[in-house]
């Protein structure tokens, strides 16, 4: 065979081998693929100047903005077809009713049944007033043009996330989804620190109480290794702005450095058991991009410094309402002394409850509270509890479970009232029961609060 002939079989020899190679890589790493995501987010910044929501002190709507506000959604899907949806939105909270209807939407559109949504809301201070969230702080000063307002929004709200988990299923794509956690120290205990000795208790390490400084991260990255989403959470209040400027607060610092990071990634948020937990110190606009750029850095040096995990293993969703019960329920004659009190809130609850009783509808004892826990793999468990849930139980879910593998949001699905522990219930004080006047509610709740929801958490992780 003539040398050039030889060199001719040779390369041939050498092209297929390379080939052969280059397939087999190819098919190992679609093989890795066996997780499918989609992410997409839409704007819910209001159209015009409505009455904002967070703060009782409000006098007057919103005047401007200082960043967009955004719904966005990231769908999974696991080998089998399994899919579920998480929807972060940049709101103080829900209510029931927008939470039933947003879900009625999606199981129509999508087939997505009440088990596979998760609805978590920023608690943003700085963003408009939705539905009756928190109705008796606002009903009594807004006029029928402004009630008018918020319920349009609120249709519209629906609409868009609607159609902002559509555009997430079309973005379905096969993902490597790997999860890790991080840190970030800025959320101090509010209950047990005096806003204005933090500067000096922090630098003396001498704060004080329980918090949470996990950063959960969920990263989905395409076949070319391209970071397409990252979901992660942290357990704070989003009330370092109290101004009339449209804004996300800190968490919207954070998605907007990441999504400048990582050019086509959406980055989606979700608020844990902050409850009890204020971004300390506060109140201008650059603690909250300093505090945006602190979280930012955590989940980033999670992305690059720390050994993500591959998640392996299938979808689990479960979803339960639960009967949570109140304490002793108020007469209709303490509610008619009550809508003579001074305290235009307290005043303001009584005519809401008396309203409903001469409907009649009586107080109910007790309140369909929602608990979601899902299985991501054979790791992560997210749990999405309702309500503003204090720190306390996520300190126990994680000691119980699977630790920093655990993942407890609040805020989540429905924002009905503040959930206490047994120990913040007795203590008492805002997060123990006083906060209850401002959502609307009859009463305080029952001493087995806590048992009750950690019961339950149990239940559908079983």
């Amino acid at each position: 065979m003539h040398s050039s002939s030889l060199k001719m079989v040779q390369w041939l020899l050498a092209t297929i081998v390379l080939h052969n190679a280059v397939v087999a890589i190819e098919t190992s790493a679609q093989d890795e693929l066996k997780w499918k995501s989609g992410a997409a987010k839409i704007s819910i910044t209001p159209d015009k100047y409505i009455w904002m929501s967070g703060y009782g002190s409000r006098d007057k709507p919103a005047e401007g903005k200082l960043t967009d506000l955004w719904a966005k959604a990231q769908v999974i899907q696991d080998e089998k077809g399994s899919r579920a949806a998480v929807v972060t939105l940049d709101l103080v909270g829900i209510d029931r009713e927008l939470s039933v209807q947003i879900c009625e939407q999606l199981k129509s559109k999508y087939d997505l049944d009440r088990s596979r949504i998760a609805i978590c809301t920023s608690h943003t201070h700085t963003g408009p007033a939705v539905g009756r969230n928190l109705g008796a702080m606002l009903v009594w000063r807004l006029n029928e043009k402004q009630l008018k307002e918020i319920d349009q929004y609120g249709d519209a709200l629906v609409a868009k996330v609607t159609e902002v988990v559509g555009h997430a299923i079309k973005n379905l794509e096969p993902v490597s989804l790997k999860w890790g956690s991080g840190t970030s120290t800025f959320a101090v205990n509010r209950r047990t620190n005096s806003e204005a000795n933090v500067p000096e208790a922090r630098t003396n390490g001498q704060l004080k109480g329980p918090f949470d400084h996990d950063v959960p991260v969920l990263a989905a990255y395409d076949a070319s290794s391209k970071l397409k989403s990252v979901l992660f959470g942290y357990a704070c209040h989003s009330t370092v702005l109290g101004t009339y400027q449209w804004s996300g607060d800190y968490p919207a610092f954070a998605m907007m450095d990441l999504e400048e990071i990582h050019p086509g990634c959406v980055a989606l948020f979700w608020a844990g058991c902050g409850a009890d937990q204020n971004p300390l110190p506060r109140r201008t606009v650059e603690h909250a991009r300093h505090y945006g750029r602190r979280l930012a850095d955590s989940v980033e040096s999670v992305l690059l410094t720390s050994k993500m995990r591959d998640i392996k293993g299938e979808l689990g969703v479960r979803y339960r309402e639960i009967d949570l019960a109140f304490g002793p329920l108020p007469t209709r004659e303490q509610l008619a002394n009550d809508s003579q009190a001074k305290d235009p809130y307290i005043a303001s609850r009584a005519i809401i409850l008396l309203k409903q009783i001469d409907s009649g509808k009586p107080l109910s004892q007790t309140y369909p509270y929602p608990v979601s826990a899902w299985t991501i793999g054979d790791d992560v468990q997210f749990i999405s509890l309702g309500g503003e849930v204090v720190v306390d139980f996520a300190v126990r879910l994680k000691a119980e479970l699977k630790g920093p593998k655990t993942w407890v949001a609040g805020y989540s699905n429905d924002v009905m009232a503040y959930i206490p522990s047994r120990r913040v219930l007795t203590e008492g004080g805002y997060e123990g029961g006083g906060a209850m006047i401002y959502y609307g509610q009859p009463t305080v709740w029952a001493p087995e609060v806590e048992e009750s929801i950690v019961k339950e958490v149990h239940a559908l992780l079983r």
